[in-house]
């Protein structure tokens, strides 16, 4: 039995355990723990690309189960604990039978996520680079911002809600967008041809250093800012 061929898909399997926590924390109310298990998620979604191609044990399994994977831990963890958010901020407006049903559009993660990887996988053109915001980026924003916001969410609680979902809707568009943004993989440690890589992962450790999980909401701001403004990463 050749276990080394399984290596890559137990560690997306861990991926999806640690998606699956996340959710669990998230409707528990742990919005910061569940931030925790989505970048947990995202380190093994990483590892397991790179164990596959170090071990040369691809298979079309794998990316299958890759894409299940990613739609629990990148599109329904995510949908949760903006789930909770909107459902602890409008348990404190005056709208009636309305504040059970608001927080409901949070779905609009997952749903949109779901067709972004059903995308993804019928795609020719995203072998080097993408088209529309990936879904582990898109987690790791709305991870972020949501545990970053829970703590203020009595300020203004109507404001809240309204900016949290009018967000949540432009950034779902954003995963199915035809915007092309640039991969984070970097072929050499040369700066020359990874630029924007090295740019992006400074200003990470920065803006996390200074702002903490915000700083990776920030983090990701700043990926679909370089994405649109350079055009390196265009494809014909």
């Amino acid at each position: 039995m050749n276990i080394r061929k399984h290596i890559p898909n137990t560690i997306t399997c861990l991926s999806l355990a640690s998606g699956c926590i996340a959710g669990v924390t998230a409707l528990d109310g742990q919005l910061v723990w569940a931030a925790v298990w989505i970048i947990i998620a995202a380190v093994f979604d990483f590892s397991d690309g790179f164990a596959a191609r170090l071990l040369k044990a691809w298979s079309p399994m794998g990316k299958e189960l890759d894409s299940l994977a990613d739609m629990v831990s990148f599109g329904v963890a995510p949908g949760l604990i903006v789930f909770h958010l909107l459902r602890e901020a409008c348990s404190f407006l005056p709208l009636g039978s309305m504040d059970v049903y608001i927080p409901y559009l949070a779905f609009v993660i997952p749903v949109f996520s779901g067709l972004r990887l059903a995308k993804f996988n019928i795609d020719e053109r995203q072998t080097t680079s993408f088209i529309g915001l990936p879904v582990p980026a898109h987690a790791l924003f709305w991870s972020s911002l949501a545990c970053s916001l829970q703590p203020v969410i009595h300020w203004n609680e109507a404001l809240l809600v309204v900016a949290v979902i009018l967000s949540a809707t432009f950034t779902s568009l954003l995963l199915v967008s035809e915007i092309p943004m640039f991969s984070l993989k970097v072929k050499s440690p040369a700066w020359k041809g990874n630029e924007r890589q090295y740019i992006l992962a400074g200003c990470t450790v920065a803006f996390v250093l200074l702002f903490g999980f915000l700083g990776i909401a920030g983090a990701i701001f700043l990926y679909v800012l370089l994405s649109v403004l350079t055009k390196e990463n265009r494809q014909g």
